[in-house]
This record gives structure tokens, sequence and C-alpha cells, in this order.
């Protein structure tokens, strides 16, 4: 039976920490070490918004299991013209052995994973399960702690797709998770649910940084969001992660996904800064996605 990854939760904490060895393992093996895990394979990967890390890590990734990588842009497609994901799904699914996703509004990622084959959710706007995957092993591997005694901070926009996947990873992991945004930037309560009790919630900005061993955050105006840039900067200024934030969290660690608006979101100095795993998070996801592509497709 096919399985997907579409939330956070699709996969149980033991899954994930099995993905984790896999993809520990394979960090530190020769790139071409695994040339014939997937070969024969094919893998579809559909972008309907912009992408660096998440194309390239993934279309690396596949190459490096023996797989061949076919990236679909939104301009290639027939998507562009209008026709439908379910359409699309069932194409791709007779071409492809798995379809990896990025996407706009969750009824289109569920309608592509109607197809036979397992479907990655790489971005949607009420997630981004693959980029808290990896950082939640970024975490553990700077640490060296499981995540569930990790204290983790998400600052700023509180109600987008990373902040609302950090709360449903608070609720499958049970670590404490602590969300730090003005009034109306925080998720609905639908969203934190999933943190099944596990998030604290706070609009003072001077307490996003305390007594946290993680503090996370991500761009103020997402892709789709341009036009509110003013709006949002203005809202949420005093929200910078920078030191004076961190200074009551003396050995805490500081994520970003990228890409960073250096000033806005998080300063120049913390950024390159000794407490940033921003560089290896970014690494990370090369080797998550390929022990989660290759769990996937061989468990």
């Amino acid at each position: 039976m096919k399985r997907d990854l579409l939330g956070v939760g699709d996969l149980t904490p033991a899954e994930s920490a099995d993905v984790f060895a896999l993809a520990r393992a394979m960090k530190h093996e020769p790139k071409g070490a695994r040339l014939n895990a997937l070969a024969g394979r094919s893998i579809a990967i559909v972008l309907e918004k912009a992408s660096t890390r998440t194309r390239v890590s993934f279309e690396v990734g596949a190459a490096q299991l023996g797989a061949h990588p076919v990236v679909i842009p939104m301009q290639g497609s027939q998507l562009m013209r209008g026709e439908p994901v379910r359409d699309t799904a069932r194409v791709l699914a007779s071409y492809s052995d798995m379809i990896i996703y990025r996407t706009s509004e969750r009824t289109r990622l569920e309608e592509m994973a109607t197809a036979k084959v397992p479907v990655v959710n790489a971005l949607s706007d009420d997630g981004h399960p693959v980029q808290v995957l990896c950082d939640i092993f970024t975490i553990e591997e700077a640490l060296a702690v499981p995540i569930r005694q990790v204290r983790v901070s998400f600052v700023g926009d509180c109600a987008s797709n990373m902040a609302r996947s950090w709360v449903e990873a608070a609720g499958v992991f049970g670590f404490a998770l602590k969300l730090a945004a003005p009034e109306g930037y925080m998720p609905p309560a639908s969203a934190l649910a999933l943190g099944k009790g596990n998030v604290t919630l706070t609009h003072d900005p001077s307490e996003a940084g305390v007594d946290v061993d993680v503090v996370n955050t991500d761009v103020w105006a997402s892709m789709g969001q341009e036009d509110e840039a003013t709006e949002r900067f203005s809202a949420l200024t005093g929200f910078t992660v920078n030191e004076a934030m961190l200074r009551k969290s003396p050995s805490a660690i500081v994520l970003h996904c990228l890409p960073a608006h250096r000033g806005e979101e998080i300063d120049e100095e913390t950024l390159e800064g000794p407490r940033s795993r921003v560089w290896s998070q970014a690494e990370n996801r090369l080797h998550v996605q390929k022990a989660l592509m290759l769990w996937l497709l061989t468990r």
C-alpha cells in the first residue's frame, strides 16, 4: 500500500527516527554509494511555485539514488492551462514511481494524492513538512538530544505554513513549542489543536528567546503575499531574531529555512554568527529527503 507525506503526522515518531537514521548514514557516505538503490525508477517533481533548495535537493537526491528526476515547472505543464490536478496525477502515476509536489491550496495537494504512487508535499499553503523534518534532524544533530527534550521557539509570522508544520510536529513528537507573533499572525484554532497542548503563545517579542534551545524564523512575506509586504513589515517590526532577543538563552541555536531577508526577520550578525545552524539546515535537506524517498519506495 502506498504511503504519502502530506503532513508531518503522516509519519509516526518511530518511522521518522528510521528516516533520520538512514539520512545520518547517507550523509557520511560517498555520493555514489547508493546509485543502485532506486535504479530504473523515476520521480516527478512538480513545481507550481518558485524553488531553489527544494528543487535542487530533491533532484540531486533522486539522481544520487540512481532514480531519474523529471522536473515539471508550472510554466511547462498543462496545469498552467487549467488541466485538473487529478488528471495530471493519474498520468504521472503511470509514468513515475513518486510525485514531489509544490503547490498552493490544500485541495490541490489532496487531488495530487489521488495518484497511485507516493506523493510528497514539498510545500503547500498550510504546511511544509519536509522542511520541518529536515529541521528536526538538524536540531538533533546539533544538540545531540531527541527532539522531545528540546524547547523550540518560532518567531514572526506564526500563521505561515512553516509555523503550522511546527505546531503539527509539536503534537507528533511531544516537544515544547513557543509561538511569538503579533496579534493577527497566529495559526487558526484548528491548526493549533494539532499541537496537542504542547504550544504556548506570546505577543511579546522579548519573550520569544527566553528559556528555549532553538529559535526558528522565516520571511515575513511569503510567496503570494508580496502585495502585503508593507503592512506585514509594519506589524512584525520588533520580531527580528537578533542577539538582544536571544540573550536569555545563551546556548540557543538559530534556524531559518531560507531565503532570508537580512535586517527583517533576522539580522546579518545572527544569520552568519556562531548560533546559526542555517547552512547545515540547508544541506540536510538533501540527506533527509534522499532518505525519505528511499524509505517510501522500499519500505
